[in-house]
């Protein structure tokens, strides 16, 4: 299977292609944002919806699920890159911001709040499909170092917790460390329990108890 077309895309952007004609920069606009979707188009990309960037947006998204986001934007494009952001916070999404303003003055800021890929201008319809990929790689390789960072840190954790189980258990019943962390292994095993969680209700008992 094609993955472009197993990719569903939600673009966040005003939902005319029909601006006023006395305003060039709208127009400009408009050209930038039909040969984006052209290019998408033309590679298989399946484009579910166009949404504006309003306050019913984190709804929308969360309905549609999409597997990437692409922002459209222009004037207003640190007010919608807000939207977005605030939209996928609790369900993580690749961003990708297409816009022709060159300051770029605000990247920075937009990369730290999610954005996975910033375009300025130039874009040509065959070009789109090169950009979405890297954007899409880049994002699963910073989701994996977020899993591995998570799951560092819940070791670390349940280290910590363990070790001041085994030192009430070896405190309160004469024990080595060998034996406290085998008494502690032994109850996990019998309850079908992680040992962490089991030295986590030690710990909270004897908190009780003082």
């Amino acid at each position: 299977m094609n993955p472009a077309k197993a990719l569903r895309i939600v673009i966040v952007a005003p939902e005319t292609l029909a601006p006023d004609p006395a305003d060039p920069q709208a127009e400009e606009e408009a050209e930038r944002s039909r040969s984006l979707r052209i290019g998408m188009l033309q590679d298989g990309y399946n484009i579910v919806a166009v949404l504006p960037a309003d306050i019913f947006l984190p709804d929308r998204l969360a309905q549609i699920s999409p597997d990437m986001i692409i922002v459209d934007a222009e004037s207003q494009a640190r007010d919608t890159l807000e939207h977005v952001v605030v939209a996928t916070r609790d369900a993580r999404r690749p961003i990708v911001l297409f816009t022709n303003d060159d300051d770029t003055s605000h990247v920075r800021d937009a990369i730290a709040a999610g954005v996975t890929a910033y375009v300025v201008a130039g874009l040509a319809p065959e070009r789109v499909k090169p950009v979405l990929e890297v954007a899409m790689a880049r994002f699963q390789h910073e989701e994996a170092m977020r899993r591995e960072l998570a799951d560092a840190r819940t070791q670390l954790n349940d280290r910590k917790v363990i070790d001041r189980a085994k030192g009430i258990l070896m405190k309160r019943h004469s024990l080595d460390e060998g034996e406290a962390y085998a008494r502690l292994r032994k109850t996990a095993m019998d309850k079908g329990m992680k040992i962490a969680d089991v030295a986590q209700r030690i710990i909270d008992v004897a908190d009780l108890l003082g």
